[in-house]
Formats: C-alpha cells, sequence, structure tokens
C-alpha cells in the first residue's frame, strides 16, 4: 500500500496522559480517526475522515488531508501544540 506522508507530521494525544505521538501519514491518520469516533465525531471529524478517504482512493491531497485531520484532533482535545 502506497504511503501519503505528512510534513510536518501532526502530534497528538495519546490514551495515557502526558504521552505524545507523532502522525507522519494518511493511513495513519484515518486509522486513529476510526478509534477517535467514539469521543469526537464532530464535524471537523467528518471532514478529516472524507479528505483521507478521497486521498486513499487517489483523489484530494495529502496537504488537505493533513489540514483536516489536525482540525479533526483539536476538535476532539488531542492535537499537542
Amino acid at each position: 500500500m502506497p504511503m501519503h506522508w505528512f510534513s510536518p507530521p501532526v502530534v497528538v494525544q495519546a490514551d495515557r496522559p502526558g504521552v505524545g505521538y507523532s502522525i507522519t501519514d494518511v493511513e495513519q491518520a484515518a486509522e486513529l480517526l476510526l478509534a477517535w469516533k467514539a469521543i469526537g465525531a464532530g464535524p471537523k471529524w467528518q471532514d478529516a475522515v472524507r479528505a483521507c478517504t478521497a486521498v486513499l482512493n487517489g483523489a484530494g491531497t495529502v496537504d488537505e488531508a493533513r489540514e483536516a485531520f489536525e482540525e479533526a484532533a483539536r476538535e476532539c482535545g488531542r492535537l499537542i501544540g
């Protein structure tokens, strides 16, 4: 599977307090968005799912997906930085 790299990565809060990790590509972002569905499937989350899906289907851009993922992380209270 091709990787669609984020530049720069998006740093998000892990499930454990005080622990963060870098999301470096669309594939990781899409996987994490599914995990976040239970904690915050708001409008930014929905936008990020659409943006990541578009990239994975050969449409949209990685930059659009990264920006949408960052906004979803902010909406969910998981964005660091």
